[in-house]
């Protein structure tokens, strides 16, 4: 069981959210927070992505991510000066040709001394954020 899993109805067809999720590329372009990513390696069911953070200092962290196309992505950390734990899920189930349920699941530990009440509330209360972010990310493509 995922730290915080979020569950949404996103108003756009499963294939285009799964295309902006997939698209490690472009998320400095409407994540907060994301600096860059560089995408190391890629294949049909399987990426491997350098995060580059600036979270008032910049962090990095690479991760591999599995591919089920189109319903759902995982990853699990590979190394980083943040993290001792990132591991997650994108999981989306086609409602009908323009509406798609998508779920989030994120578990995180951080390297550094945080107050877990402090992580929960960063995860917690930018989460909805992010969801919104990609669901407008999906009705522009």
């Amino acid at each position: 069981m995922p730290a915080v899993e979020k569950t949404e109805t996103f108003n756009a067809p499963i294939e285009k959210i799964f295309a902006a999720i997939e698209d490690f590329g472009s998320y400095h372009e409407y994540v907060d927070g994301v600096e860059k990513i560089d995408v190391l390696e890629k294949s049909e069911t399987a990426i491997k992505a350098e995060y580059f953070l600036n979270l008032i200092k910049e962090f990095r962290y690479i991760i591999n991510v599995k591919l089920d196309r189109p319903t759902h992505v995982e990853w699990s950390l590979e190394s980083g000066d943040l993290f001792k734990k990132n591991n997650g899920y994108w999981d989306l189930e086609k409602i009908d040709e323009n509406t798609t349920r998508v779920t989030y699941g994120l578990d995180v530990e951080f390297k550094m001394f945080a107050p877990k009440m402090i992580v929960n509330k960063l995860v917690k209360s930018n989460l909805p954020q992010m969801m919104e972010a990609f669901h407008k990310r999906a009705k522009q493509l």
